[in-house]
């Protein structure tokens, strides 16, 4: 099983691609092919039909998936790389750069 060190709710900032230098909160992590939703990044126009929830229909803006290694974790207004620091059964999410 694959451990990814980001999680939902966190802010991370776009490091390559299209996309590149744009933050945002992580909305969801689709882990079988390890790709992330960010909020309001990578947005693209979705063609929909009328329906019940939509009775107008027409274009609607939705996020699309980009791949975690483009991704970097903020703290405190700087992306950081994460590491993991266990201390006897407790283990704890920690940035590298800050020791925090």
């Amino acid at each position: 099983m694959k451990k990814f060190k980001l999680k939902s709710g966190d802010t991370v900032k776009v490091i390559a691609g299209d996309h590149k230098g744009s933050e945002g909160k992580v909305l969801q992590i689709i882990k079988d092919k390890d790709r992330v939703l960010v909020e309001g990044v990578n947005l693209v126009s979705k063609h929909t039909k009328p329906s019940a929830q939509n009775p107008q229909g027409g274009i609607v803006k939705k996020e699309a998936s980009l791949h975690i290694s483009n991704l970097m974790l903020v703290e405190d207004g700087v992306a950081v790389r994460v590491g993991y620091q266990v201390d006897g059964d407790t283990k704890t999410r920690i940035s590298k750069k800050t020791k925090k």
